[in-house]
């Protein structure tokens, strides 16, 4: 059927790809990836050849209308990023949009996201929470992390190895060096490991241990604990 997809891949283990999603993979007539050669990887593991197209920040808005056309003209496309649920964090909202806009059906595989595993572990509160993404590389971290002082609710930060340290020392600036905080990095590899303590005891963990992979940084909201579902709201 003519439509897009949006299809999740895994984030480390392989294992986490839906059957349905392998099928899909072999059948749509055109498949987007956000980088080519690590979705090949993906594919050549599951025995699927396939010509991939890429499909990437920095050509989205060159290419969303020319997809959106092909799904007109009857074709059924596919999107994928190098992990998780294109969309989030990754290249997708254009092209979903797009093809809304023009009357097209857009589905959603249900699959992996890093931030669901490392904030239900977390053990702060998840039946509410805010999802901040990546925070601006230079200009703005430190007033968006400032807007975020007073929110309740548990916050969702991704970061690279590159500047975790340097998040989790505005973090504790901006919140206060007590604000409990639990960091998760590998999710679903091997080397998988969560870090739960104070902003500044995880800083400091990190500071003397190199750190290595994707990062995602769960921050406890002013009143997380107050609204842990511990009691009954009055």
């Amino acid at each position: 059927m003519s439509k897009l997809y949006i299809i999740p891949t895994p984030i480390g283990n392989l294992e986490d790809i839906t059957l349905r999603a392998l099928r899909l993979l072999k059948e749509v007539s055109v498949l987007l990836a956000e980088d080519t050669r690590t979705s090949q990887v993906l594919l050549k593991h599951f025995g699927i050849e396939r010509k991939l197209y890429s499909h990437h920040k920095f050509n989205e808005h060159a290419t969303v209308d020319f997809v959106a056309s092909r799904i007109e003209a009857g074709e059924s496309v596919a999107l994928i990023s190098d992990a998780g649920t294109p969309g989030i964090s990754d290249p997708g909202f254009l092209l979903v949009r797009t093809c809304l806009e023009r009357g097209l059906e857009v589905e959603t595989l249900p699959g992996a996201t890093a931030f669901v595993p490392a904030l239900v572990q977390s053990g702060f509160p998840c039946d509410r929470f805010c999802f901040e993404g990546f925070l601006p590389q230079k200009k703005g971290r430190k007033k968006r992390l400032a807007a975020l002082a007073e929110e309740p609710r548990t916050m969702v930060f991704y970061e690279s190895p590159f500047r975790v340290v340097k998040a989790l020392g505005e973090m504790a600036e901006a919140f206060g060096s007590e604000r409990r905080v639990s960091v998760s990095r590998e999710l679903t590899k091997k080397f998988e490991q969560t870090v739960r303590g104070t902003l500044g005891e995880v800083k400091e963990h990190f500071e003397q241990t190199p750190p290595k992979g994707e990062f995602v940084i769960i921050v406890e909201g002013l009143t997380g604990r107050r609204n842990s579902g511990d009691e009954d709201d009055e």
